[in-house]
This record gives C-alpha cells, structure tokens and sequence, in this order.
C-alpha cells in the first residue's frame, strides 16, 4: 500500500493545485467546508469560494445561478444533504439546464459510522442516477479522487461525486487511468467468475479476489468509478468471459452498482448475478467496518458471495 488518505482530503488538496493553474472556478460550501476539505481551497483561494450557511436548498440553487453565468461551480456538502435535502434543486436547477455544477458528495455510506442513520447516505446514488443528465462518480482512493478532480473540470454537464469521510489506504499508483464513464480492469486473468466494486468497497473486492485464488478461484476484478454513464462494454465483456458476477457497494441494495450491472446484464447478456450491499433497511451508528460485519459486507461475505455464483454457473 502506498499510505492512507480519505478521498474528500485527496479531493480538495487536489483542487487547491488546479486552482494554482487556472481561475475559471469557484467553491461553494453549506458550512462544512472543513469536513468536506474544501477549507484547503478557501484558504488558498479566498476570492473565488463562498460559504452559504445551512441551507443546502438555497446553497444547490445559488450554485446553479452561478454556473448559468459561464463558470464552473464545484458545490461541496455531505453525500445525505446533497441527494436528499436539494434534491428537488439539483434536479430542476442544475440538471435540467445542464448546468457545469460539479457536487462534491463528501460522508457517503456506512463510513460515517457513529453519525448513524441520518446521516448516512446508503440512498443517493440510486437517486442522482435516476436524474437525467446527472453524471455520477464515485473514487475508491485517493489516486483516484485527484484523478476525478481533474477530470471533471473539462467534462459537460452536471456531476455528483461521492467521496468518502475516513481515511482508507492509497491503492492506485501513477499507472492508474481514470476516464469518465469507463471502467478498470484491476485484475484480468480470471475465468471462473467477475467481482465488481466501487468506492470504499475496491479494497475488499481485491482482499476476497486473492483468498479466492489461493484456493484455486480466479477472479476478474472490475473497478466501476462512474456509475453512470456506466460502462456497459466492460460489464458484458466480463460477463461472457466469466459467466458470473459478484457486485460489491457501500450502498442500499437498490439503486446502485448493483442495481445498474443488473440492468446491463438483463438486456445484453443475462448471467448469473449476486449483489452485495446494505440490505433493505436503515444504517445504525456504529464502527464501519462493525457495520460491513454486520450487514454481510465483509470480505468474508464477499468470498461467499463469489462461491454462491460459481456454484449455479457449475451446475
């Protein structure tokens, strides 16, 4: 590993550069803007960031005022207010228009731990992916989440990039290439069945693909970074080649990765299928990796999952 960092850190250090090499961008926050890492760019940059106080609804339509003028606005609260309290804002204001409005989505899912169920966002990517022109973008790493940063800012169009709260483990080097709307190919010589993570959840998939293969089962590794645009080409691909797949996500079981793999597969190339997820119910407070345990999300629960597939693509 190649040291620790939380992707909202990696995230706002990495617009602090950008900010060094070019001016046609703002900051805007909803009072959190430490928590969220953007306090890096305010300091930096005190001209070209605003901070609106709590009242995200207000904040989500001043942002898409703003961007109608020309300039790109990057938005940065948490994940559960972004999705949820400015949902109707987001939508109508920055998604109907198309506006350059890129939403930084920092607390997203169970990382948030002891903050509990009102504050954990196990919902807003099946919500920002049922909104049309809404780009959705979630880093697994640090690597990763400068790589977004800079990405979006020549991308079109509105984006909501969830990041991540705790700091968790480097697991990209300078070879990782991240494109919007395709995906990794973390580990390519497996056959026997597919694993596709995202997010905090990466590490896992890679952690379960090895003790697998310890004991004879190769696993092909998908990274999926965008979840929408998804990349439908990787996905079919790996499930001809493989014939199973295993999805893995720091999220409600319906709406994400899962979710969206499904509705790639069911129209291309139906294949055997297993998500693993936050079941159907709320979050508690609690350690995160507490939590993974309980809710079947370990990687424990991810090598059960892969021989539960293995075993109805074998009969």
């Amino acid at each position: 590993m190649l040291g620790q960092i939380a992707t909202r850190k990696a995230f706002g250090q990495e617009l602090v550069e950008i900010g060094k090499e070019r001016d046609d961008f703002v900051v805007m926050d909803a009072d959190i803007a430490k928590s969220c890492s953007t306090d890096l760019f305010h300091k930096a940059f005190p001209e070209r960031s605003y901070n609106f106080g709590i009242a995200e609804q207000n904040f989500m339509a001043i942002a898409a005022g703003y961007a109608s003028t020309g300039t790109q606005v990057f938005a940065a609260t948490y994940s559960v207010f972004a999705s949820m309290r400015a949902c109707e804002q987001v939508r109508t204001f920055v998604c109907y228009p198309k506006l350059n409005v890129r939403i930084i989505a920092s607390h997203g899912g169970l990382q948030v731990g002891p903050d509990g169920a009102t504050h954990q966002a196990i919902e807003d990517i099946g919500i920002m992916r049922s909104i049309p022109n809404m780009t959705v973008i979630q880093p697994a790493d640090g690597t990763a989440a400068k790589l977004a940063a800079r990405a979006v800012m020549n991308y079109d169009g509105p984006v909501y990039i969830r990041l991540l709260r705790n700091d968790s483990p480097i697991i990209f080097d300078e070879s990782y290439k991240f494109e919007i709307g395709k995906a990794v190919e973390l580990r390519n010589d497996g056959t026997d069945l597919t694993i596709i993570g995202t997010g905090a959840m990466v590490l896992k998939t890679l952690q379960a693909a090895d003790k697998l293969k310890e004991e004879g089962i190769n696993v092909k590794v998908l990274e999926i970074h965008t979840l929408k645009p998804i990349d439908e080409d990787a996905i079919i691909k790996a499930a001809k080649e493989t014939g199973a797949i295993v999805t893995v996500e720091d999220h409600n079981i319906f709406g994400g990765l899962g979710s969206a793999v499904s509705e790639v597969l069911s129209e291309n190339y139906p294949t055997i299928l297993k998500r693993v997820a936050i079941p159907d119910v709320f979050g508690e407070s609690g350690d995160s990796e507490t939590l993974y345990d309980h809710y079947g999300m370990n990687v424990k629960d991810i090598i059960n999952a892969a021989k539960e597939v293995l075993a109805k693509k074998r009969k």
